[in-house]
């Protein structure tokens, strides 16, 4: 599936990271097996962030998550 990738990372409260593509397939969250080759990249990312979630666009779709951010 070819197309453009676009990444948007926004710090403010929370560290936002937009991740979009041209693909019109909504993601959903599995548990892989161990003998599965893929299916672990929306696990990690839910283990990982704070929120996620995704979101269609005029060209495809975009996946979104917010990360806490430690105060300094």
């Amino acid at each position: 599936a070819g197309g453009p990738v676009g990444l948007r990372l926004i710090k403010d409260r929370v560290l936002i990271c937009e991740v979009s593509d041209t693909s019109q397939t909504q993601p959903h969250l599995r548990r892989a097996q161990l003998t599965d080759e893929g299916g672990r990249g929306l696990f990690l990312v839910a283990q990982l962030t704070h929120r996620w979630g995704s979101r269609y666009t005029s060209y495809g779709k975009t996946i979104w998550t917010e990360q806490l951010l430690d105060e300094c």
